[in-house]
């Protein structure tokens, strides 16, 4: 069914509330998202492996790691306008088998330079697949249906770095057939295989809209604005943040303004823009995302501390640090799986409550004092985070993904992708850098180190906090439209 007739009959309210096989649909759309995801930190871990198998340098790593990165952030607007224009069901398998090719040739690289190369395609086919998964979920699920599965996929968004972590511990670990790091690509081309046979069956092709042309400006100047912010967060701290550093930095808010203005621009002149920015006016839009974004930004920047406390610190091993943490997945998964089912005012509270609970719960973990790891408090403290995390950060996506409305999935898609990307990497340039610059070789420094980066994560999770209240006060407030034609009504 093509996306045009799946948009007019949500509208006429015929679309049922999940679609046939929507089960198996679910998991082969989350299947490839989390594979994206994952693979963003799955690295991370096998960083020594790599560095020792290939005789990588420490830069050489840099790149390997902010590579898949960087062409992530640059395609990722552009895969979802491809979606848009082609359409989603197609733009899913291309990404998806483009992925397999780019990860098989990944795990059989021959050299440093050749990973890095191939990271780069990698991340570019991530980003084909990943914007079409939420569209797809809007367009052919609605009701509970629709919330349940934005709770599932929220949570695969969400959970990535940690379960990449895990993943990449578990599989360098085990040694696989003694390939050493080579595994941790090659799995992805079994699990594409699988996804690809049960998608021919579960995701009809669908044509999109074949309308217009791809903005080229907009393409350029988001890319450009994009590659400007994140390279400095990713390379800055190992470089002792240089002055070039800074400039990027400036030059890419410069110009992420300049493509917000030259679509603006687009759109009033009636062409059609790369990203419908008109999204960000609907209410509770704005405030929601911030929130969401801040909050990925704090979990980000709180799982790279934890490990590095963990394995630094405390002299951990990979895999038993990622295990170790176990427990904030768990109470993630719990509430992200649960909070539908709530009264309608816990709901309503989950978006302000989160942050909340976030950031208590942290506090206490990193609490002064701790020259080893609590280990009876860590796992309902690490759990309570968890939980904290989902609430603030699932409700607050199904009601952003409501308030946008079908026609604008996949701004919406891209705009919570793109955000959280860029939340991820700030934050672990920022707080990350923090735990860096305070952390010396005993535990009990680290653990002062980890102290600070909980202050300061509490700080912007109170922000976050707010700006959740103000998208729920926003939620029962009238459109501007609508008051203004009441106001008319009663003067008239």
């Amino acid at each position: 069914m093509e996306t045009r007739e799946l948009i007019g009959k949500r509208r006429t309210g015929t679309v049922p509330k999940a679609p046939p096989r929507g089960r198996a649909l679910l998991a082969v759309l989350l299947g490839g998202q989390a594979m994206a995801t994952m693979d963003a930190s799955i690295v991370n871990v096998a960083a020594p492996s790599i560095r020792t198998g290939l005789h990588a340098s420490g830069g050489a790593l840099q790149l390997i790691v902010t590579g898949y990165v960087l062409s992530f952030a640059v395609v990722l607007v552009i895969g979802a306008r491809l979606g848009d224009r082609r359409g989603h069901a197609r733009m899913f398998r291309l990404g998806l088998a483009s992925f397999m090719a780019a990860s098989l040739a990944c795990g059989l690289a021959p050299s440093a330079a050749a990973l890095t190369g191939l990271r780069v395609v990698q991340g570019a086919a991530a980003a084909l697949l990943v914007p079409q998964v939420l569209s797809v979920i809007q367009l052919r699920f609605e009701g509970r249906a629709l919330a349940r599965a934005i709770g599932w996929y929220s949570m695969v968004l969400a959970l990535g770095v940690a379960a990449g972590q895990l993943a990449g511990g578990l599989i360098v670990g085990a040694d696989l057939l003694s390939a050493g790091w080579r595994p941790v690509f090659l799995v992805n081309v079994l699990v594409g295989a699988v996804l690809l046979a049960v998608c021919s069956r579960v995701l009809p092709m669908d044509r999109g809209t074949g309308a217009g042309r791809l903005d080229a400006p907009g393409s350029s100047l988001l890319a450009f604005a994009m590659v400007a912010v994140v390279l400095p967060a990713a390379l800055g701290r190992e470089h002792g943040w240089p002055p070039w550093t800074w400039c990027s930095f400036g030059a890419g808010c410069a110009a992420m303004a300049g493509f917000g203005w030259w679509e603006t621009r687009l759109q009033r002149s009636g062409a059609e823009p790369l990203l419908d920015l008109t999204v960000l006016t609907r209410v509770g839009v704005r405030p929601g995302l911030a929130a969401c974004c801040v909050v990925m930004g704090c979990y980000a920047a709180v799982f790279f501390t934890l490990t590095l406390h963990l394995q630094s610190g405390l002299g951990f091993t990979p895999l038993r640090a990622a295990l170790t943490l176990l427990p904030y997945p768990a109470g993630f998964a719990a509430m992200g799986l649960t909070w539908t089912r709530m009264p309608v005012p816990v709901r309503s509270a989950l978006p302000v409550a989160g942050p909340v609970a976030f950031a208590g719960a942290f506090l206490a973990l990193a609490a002064p004092g701790y020259g080893r790891w609590p280990v009876v408090a860590a796992v309902p403290l690490l759990a309570v985070a968890g939980a904290g995390h989902a609430a603030g950060f699932s409700p607050l996506l199904s009601r952003i993904t409501e308030a946008a409305g079908p026609g604008r999935a996949s701004a919406v898609s891209a705009l919570a992708n793109t955000g959280s990307l860029l939340a991820n990497v700030l934050g672990v340039a920022g707080l990350g850098g923090l735990y860096l610059s305070a952390a010396g070789p005993r535990a009990t420094q680290s653990a002062d180190a980890l102290t600070r980066v909980a202050w300061s994560t509490a700080l912007l999770l109170a922000f976050g906090a707010a700006c959740a209240a103000r998208a729920q006060r926003a939620r029962h407030s009238p459109h501007p439209a609508v008051a203004r034609h009441r106001d008319h009504v009663g003067c008239g």
